[in-house]
């Protein structure tokens, strides 16, 4: 698996996450890397207008929003659940 991170992701997570939420993030990502569908993920599709996607939780209501095409995974999104499906 080879991860990849847009330019709207790494926007997002400067400005959407506070420092030890950023930290939880980190170890989502590493725990995805290693159990892409690990229960404490959440991992499942999206629909509507994220058709194609799929979300993890990072905990609460943070989601990563991520494209897995091939052996490549993009992550494109990160925010609340309102951030996210406004």
């Amino acid at each position: 698996m080879i991860v990849h991170f847009s330019h709207d992701f790494d926007r997002q997570f400067e400005s959407r996450l506070t420092q030890k939420e950023k930290i939880k993030a980190i170890d989502t990502i590493e725990l995805f890397i290693d159990s892409p569908f690990h229960k404490d993920l959440r991992n499942h599709e999206l629909k509507d207008k994220w058709v194609g996607y799929r979300s993890i939780s990072i905990g609460g209501d943070l989601r990563l929003h991520f494209k897995v095409l091939g052996k490549n995974v993009y992550f494109v999104a990160v925010g609340t659940h309102k951030q996210l499906y406004k």
